[in-house]
């Protein structure tokens, strides 16, 4: 009896170890966790650019793009009955569509009409004039309202987009949003980066 024990005393050790080390190698890595305060952080450089009137006043969701500044008291419905066009394009009605005034560059004249490339209003599912941070970071996230695209695409569209980098340079008389596309990209990419959190719904 006692020769069987120290037969199997070395076994058993040996089960013990091959299951612990396959009970080791099973265990899945804790996942590294995001820095929720660093990306709200970057969030709200983003929002101060998707808010800002040079972006917000052409994601609106009533077919209206807006005009703002202190030459207009505040914010006005854009005049001579201006809409995103009856087909959804954004690009206006026939008869009087976006680049009948809007061309590829500033007026030179002061409040002329602003231009860049390829001038309309946002698609309508991507509207954001008048939501708060938690609204539009939840729908900058979400396919289905941001053009079908990966916060990768965002970023990139941000940076690189004509019409989007209009923004930047609107022209005599109007206030540029904040930052620059580079910082606004580099603020989407490090936001996404720590986990794409959204500030919570108030």
């Amino acid at each position: 009896m006692k020769q069987l024990i120290i037969m199997l005393t070395p076994a058993a050790m040996l089960v013990l170890v091959v299951s612990s080390a396959i009970a080791q190698e099973s265990q899945t890595p804790a996942p590294v966790s995001a820095d929720a305060a660093k990306g709200l952080s970057e969030w709200d450089e983003v929002y101060a650019v998707f808010s800002h009137p040079r972006c917000a006043d052409c994601h609106v969701a009533d077919d209206r793009p807006r005009w703002s500044g202190a030459h207009y008291g505040g914010t006005r419905v854009h005049a001579f009955n201006v809409q995103r066009g009856a087909d959804g394009s954004g690009f206006g009605n026939p008869g009087l569509r976006c680049t009948t005034c809007h061309f590829s560059s500033n007026s030179n004249v002061l409040h002329g009409p602003p231009g860049a490339e390829n001038w309309h209003l946002a698609p309508a599912e991507m509207a954001w004039f008048g939501k708060s941070s938690a609204e539009i970071c939840a729908q900058i996230k979400d396919p289905l309202r941001n053009g079908n695209r990966s916060l990768k695409d965002i970023a990139l569209h941000v940076r690189d987009d004509k019409l989007v980098a209009w923004g930047w340079v609107p022209g005599s008389g109007r206030e540029p949003a904040p930052g620059s596309a580079e910082a606004t990209y580099q603020a989407i990419e490090t936001w996404a980066a720590a986990g794409a959190s959204c500030p919570v719904a108030q």
